[in-house]
Formats: C-alpha cells, structure tokens, sequence
C-alpha cells in the first residue's frame, strides 16, 4: 500500500486566497460607508432633539397665555427668547409678529441654544434676530451640504442637508 499525504495543494490554497480577497473587495466599500451612514444618524437625531425643544417651548407659551410675551421662563428658571405671536403690546411691540409661531424659540444662543444646549462636537452657528438661521454642523459635515438648519419662522423649522456628509 502506498502512504497518502493529505491536505492541500498550494494550487488550493492560492485559489482560496484569491476567493476571499474578491470576496472582501466586493463588501469593503460597504464598510467604509458606515462613517457616512452615522453622521446621518447622528444629524437625525439632532434635528430630532430640535423639534422636541421647539414644541416643548412653543407648548409652555401657548400655557402662559401671553401672546405678547417675547420670552418663556421654564420650569428650572431659565429664560428662553421666542417668537412674538402678535406685537400689539410691551415687549413684543417692537418685533415682527408671527401668528401661528408664537412660542417658537427664536435661532439665538439665548433662544434655541436655551431649549436645546450644543451637542457634543457639533459647532453651532446662531442667528442673530428671530427670522434667522442656527446651523448646526456635525463632525466632519460642513456648511455648504452636511449640515441642519433651525429657523423658527418656516412651516417646517428643522431642515437637514446630508448630500456631502
């Protein structure tokens, strides 16, 4: 009887190798995504938190029941600047009314920086009247497309941009 070696040939294995290394050319691309894909996610939930700052500070001033009031003082004490949903009286009389809108933290540091603080490592830019823009740029985003948007005068006040992130 003769004595078989058994194992691989260095033909298999060379084939193996250049298998697994199509193989992993084909899903890499789907992993370097992913810093792409939590940027996203990670403006998302921003966009989310600003929505629920907004609402939260246009409910305590609709329960205020001062629609000339161009400030909220909430629960804890602090002062938030907002919206003047009409100017008829002290101290909205010498702002824009915002009917529909009052209550609406304006996009300035002692508004909507107030009602929700900066997120970690984002860098935040405030407007600085209540019909302006803060812009909140993540990690690695930029201004011109990977960013969101906060003004409190538009139908919808959160806007996101994630073309370039």
């Amino acid at each position: 009887m003769q004595n078989r070696q058994q194992g691989f040939t260095l033909i298999e294995l060379v084939v193996v190798i250049v298998i697994l290394g199509l193989l992993a050319a084909t899903a890499l691309p789907k992993f370097i995504n992913v810093s792409t894909d939590a940027r996203i996610a990670s403006m998302q939930g921003v966009a989310g938190g600003l929505r629920g700052a907004a609402s939260l500070a246009q409910s305590q001033y609709l329960v205020n029941g001062n629609k000339n009031a161009d400030t909220i003082t909430l629960p804890d004490g602090s002062t938030v600047g907002v919206l003047c949903e009409n100017n008829s009286a002290a101290p909205c009389d010498t702002q824009t009314a915002y009917p529909g809108l009052g209550g609406r933290p304006d996009p300035t540091s002692t508004g909507i920086g107030v009602m929700l603080p900066a997120p970690s490592d984002y860098t935040i830019t405030y407007g600085t009247t209540d019909a302006g823009t803060a812009t909140y740029v993540p990690p690695g985003g930029n201004t011109t497309d990977c960013y969101l948007s906060y003004t409190p005068t538009n139908a919808e006040p959160v806007v996101l941009s994630t073309t370039g992130c």
